[in-house]
């Protein structure tokens, strides 16, 4: 009986096995006919319908207007107010691609590999209480409340306190678990009028007073009342108001002057750590410097107009404010023509995401890199799948993100400490091929420009000109 058994359920097995076997075999030939039918009909009418008719007609027209803009106007329709598009402009502008360092070989002998790279970063030299940084890559200002999450801001503190860097509060509220996570915190003087208490103003490493920044200009914020509900309203003190404005202009600067005196003011309040400003760059860039200098600022953060942001009016962050490398070659002269330049740091951001554009623009004569957009999406890593493909990543930092609560901000911590090691790693590394021992030896003139506009833009030497030995004093 049990033989009987086992040949039945072999039988069995073997005639559903054909059966799974010629039914695949069949739909594949269905299912090939089909195709050829479907693609042979499709492509019959594309080749032979007239355009009024003709799908085609969507390939050509994008032609002539991006599907970025197509999909923009189309917002513009629906909504009838004006749209905010996030993480900056799409534009490509001229950036640091025209620029590559000029390896160390005979002339200049590499550094030996077991020479630790020097890549501490000093903000306000001249301060009473410098900023020393382990790293020259900061966190940009990036709001509680007004643009990311609880979560985000202490996962961000976290990271950047196990890489010896500094992160911002941005125009946001000031959130009190960011300072006990974040082991340097720049605190910004916004416009606003939360934030600005002594008590929460002692506690920065260094405060930033913000006059614009490159994808919102010096334009005002409005929130609606929804943007801010539960804690972020409490901690700004907007609790039961219907807007929120972040003006665009602080109620106690309306001169160079007034400037000045909150400059000290600050200075005094905060014990001397460094005070700063964070501007746009205009076309009357050298202007707005001399101001800032004038005030006795003891550092720039400067944004060029790929800067970022959580959602910024295309119009603004496509069509306002000088590129990075513009605005960075434009600042480092100015500073060095009025003597200041060893003692006002000069911060740079927009658009740096790789660490030879981060290296090239301290060579250029910044100070420090600020990184957003960079960081978030290195932060998040693999948590954007808990979002894509029906919603996109920033539901899960935003603070009014749907998916908010599915952030691990322990993960996120991880891979963003990973993230600047990593970014810092390859700059040492960089160093160190140029025949240098510390981050501040590098300079322009370990790099050439592969374009003659980069070369004029920047003063960088053309690297198709042959070098020329610098003529020495025969009798010393």
């Amino acid at each position: 009986m049990s033989t009987k058994w086992a040949w039945f359920m072999f039988g069995s097995f073997v005639g559903s096995l054909a059966a799974v076997v010629l039914s695949g075999m069949l739909a594949l030939l269905c299912s090939r006919s089909m195709i050829k039918w479907i693609v042979g009909r499709f492509t019959k009418r594309l080749m032979s319908n007239p355009y009024e008719s003709n799908i085609w007609e969507i390939v050509t027209a994008m032609t002539r207007i991006s599907p970025i803009t197509v999909v923009e106007n189309s917002i513009r329709a629906a909504s009838g107010a004006v749209i905010e598009r996030p993480f900056g402009s799409p534009r490509k502008f001229l950036h640091f691609e025209g620029l590559v360092f000029s390896p160390a070989q005979l002339s200049t002998l590499p550094t030996e590999q077991d020479v630790e790279i020097d890549t501490t970063t000093v903000i306000g030299p001249k301060a009473q209480k410098p900023l020393v940084l382990r790293i020259p890559i900061l966190a940009a200002g990036m709001g509680y409340g007004v643009g990311l999450s609880e979560k985000v801001k202490i996962a961000i503190a976290k990271g950047t306190a196990k890489a010896g860097t500094s992160t911002n509060t941005g125009e946001g509220g000031f959130l009190p678990e960011e300072r006990q996570n974040a082991k340097y915190l720049i605190i910004q003087y916004n416009s606003g009028h939360w934030s600005k208490s002594p008590e929460i103003l002692k506690q920065a490493d260094a405060i930033e007073i913000r006059f614009g920044q490159g994808a919102l200009a010096g334009t005002a914020s409005v929130l609606q009342a929804a943007d801010l509900e539960g804690r972020a309203s409490e901690i700004m003190q907007v609790q039961n108001e219907e807007i929120t404005v972040i003006p665009s202009r602080h109620k106690d600067i309306s001169s160079p002057q007034d400037l000045k005196q909150v400059v000290e003011r600050l200075r005094q309040l905060t014990g001397g750590v460094p005070i700063g400003v964070k501007i746009c760059a205009s076309a009357v860039l050298e202007h707005d410097l001399e101001i800032a200098i004038q005030a006795g600022v003891d550092f720039i953060s400067l944004d060029g107009g790929q800067a970022g942001t959580k959602g910024g009016a295309p119009i603004l962050e496509d069509d306002f404010g000088l590129p990075t490398i513009y605005a960075l070659s434009r600042a480092t002269r100015y500073l060095r023509q009025r003597g200041v330049k060893d003692s006002i740091s000069l911060l740079t951001g927009g658009a740096y995401s790789q660490p030879g554009e981060c290296l090239k623009a301290i060579a250029l004569g910044a100070d420090g890199v600020y990184m957003g957009t960079s960081l978030l999406w290195a932060m998040t890593h693999d948590q954007v799948m808990k979002t894509i493909p029906w919603e996109p990543p920033t539901q899960l930092a935003y603070y009014t993100g749907i998916m908010q609560e599915k952030f691990n901000e322990e993960e996120a911590a991880i891979y963003l400490e990973n993230f600047l090691h990593s970014f810092t790693d390859e700059m040492k590394l960089a160093i160190s091929a140029l025949g240098k021992r510390a981050l501040r030896e590098v300079n322009s003139d370990d790099m050439v420009a592969l374009d003659a506009w980069t070369s004029h833009v920047t003063k960088v030497k053309l690297a198709y000109e042959p070098w020329e030995k610098p003529e020495t004093n025969p009798h010393g």
